[in-house]
């Protein structure tokens, strides 16, 4: 997305409708603002129901100090001033409530980014816990400015929630999702169990690690079917999306075409608003020209090359599914039909990077092990069209998310081995 062409006050309106559709934030709760380039700053109205925010009710604050609008300017306009002196570079703010990440704030301590490669990569280092003063004050003001000059990007405020500063407001969200998508995380890891984060080696393997450089080649023309799979691949990712199952820079959608090319999701675009144009084509180890492949593009190729009958992967992190990957706790399907037929017996392998953990993988997935969990690394699902795999990750979010609801119910009873065997009869499901 164009951030250049998008006037500051949509820009907050889209955000901040983004904020409160997905439960970030309530209709009294929290603020953002843009420094434009003229120094005016724009912010989100006080009082104003945040789920109905139209572009009239955005305010604007001069540089000289005088306020344009119909609204009163957030109770909060202190802190971001605050934020935009103590750190020129910063020119977006977002501040919420988000639930996971204001009960660590009530914890007074951030969650644990080491957790995930990706959580890694895009928060290490970036946090900063601001001490407690009402809000609105002054004294808010000069503590978060304070933890802001310290060079992070994101402040915890003790009892209150979170704000982050980036140099665009969709980066400023980009970041606030994955804290709070780590949060809820480490959170249903610890239903579980006790989480597990990446090891030093580990990390120093996710700093490291670069997927090899495709080569370019140009597009003459469309087929119908990949025009077909780009409309239908971009449904699917934005369902995804809503469905929480990938975040807006994370997770991973390919299809392979009858020639043998393969479609995938690009780098680090935003998966909300992905459009047709944005997948790109891989075909003979070179990528269409002009877009780049996200960073996983070589473990689909390695499972497409290994399994002819596969045609859909996706690789994901949802959170509920993922809180078996970071601990030691096994994700049994034994537990409703829908489970085991969709998803049939789903196997840990651990953390790595690079072909031969990719070989690996490929070699541990088969048409009775379709999803494989990757310790401390993501989900992978195969399938034999777009919709199944899409389905399949449902299932498993949804499955795992009972599961995890299940540790405050009581002891889970699971599906007998007879009543499984009864399953694969029934069906005629393949079994190794």
């Amino acid at each position: 997305m164009n951030v250049d062409s998008i006037h500051p006050a949509d820009q907050l309106v889209t955000i901040m409708d983004r904020i409160y559709q997905y439960g970030m934030t309530t209709i009294s709760g929290g603020n953002l603002s843009i420094k434009d380039e003229d120094g005016d700053l724009w912010i989100t109205p006080s009082g104003v129901d945040k789920g109905a925010l139209k572009r009239k009710d955005i305010m604007c604050v001069k540089k000289d100090g005088s306020i344009e609008g119909i609204h009163k300017p957030s109770v909060e306009l202190p802190f971001h001033q605050g934020i935009y002196d103590a750190r020129p570079d910063i020119k977006a703010i977002v501040h919420a409530h988000p639930p996971a990440l204001v009960s660590f704030s009530m914890a007074r301590k951030g969650p644990n980014y080491k957790l995930t490669p990706h959580a890694f990569t895009n928060i290490a280092g970036q946090i900063e816990i601001a001490a407690y003063a009402i809000p609105g004050s002054e004294k808010l003001k000069a503590n978060i400015a304070k933890e802001f000059a310290k060079g992070g990007d994101a402040v915890i405020l003790e009892n209150h929630g979170i704000v982050v500063g980036k140099n665009n407001i969709f980066d400023a969200f980009a970041l606030f999702e994955t804290l709070e998508d780590v949060a809820y995380l480490e959170i249903n890891a610890r239903k579980l169990g006790v989480p597990r984060e990446l090891s030093r080696e580990n990390l120093q393997m996710v700093t490291s690690y670069r997927p090899n450089e495709l080569e370019e080649f140009t597009v003459t023309n469309r087929t119908m079917e990949e025009i077909e799979a780009r409309a239908e691949m971009c449904n699917l990712i934005q369902r995804l999306y809503s469905r929480q199952l990938f975040i807006s820079t994370a997770g991973s959608f390919s299809t392979r075409l009858s020639d043998g090319s393969i479609m995938i999701t690009p780098y680090k675009k935003d998966r909300k608003n992905i459009e047709a144009d944005d997948l790109v084509l891989i075909k003979n180890h070179c990528r269409e020209q002009g877009k780049t492949p996200c960073d996983l593009y070589e473990l689909h190729t390695k499972i497409y090359e290994k399994h002819p009958e596969v045609t859909s992967i996706i690789v994901a992190n949802p959170r509920y599914l993922m809180a078996f990957a970071v601990t030691d706790v096994d994700y049994d399907t034994h537990i409703i039909p829908e489970a085991y037929i969709v998803l049939r017996d789903i196997h840990k392998v651990p953390f790595g990077i690079g072909k031969g953990h990719h070989e690996m993988i490929v070699g541990k997935l088969a048409k009775d092990n379709p999803v494989l969990l990757v310790e401390n690394g993501y989900a992978v699902i195969t399938a034999n069209s777009l919709l199944s795999s899409f389905d399949m990750l449902e299932v498993a979010e949804y499955s795992a998310k009972a599961l995890v609801f299940s540790k405050e119910v009581g002891e889970v009873i699971n599906i007998s081995e007879e009543e499984i065997a009864e399953i694969i009869d029934g069906f005629n499901l393949v079994t190794q």
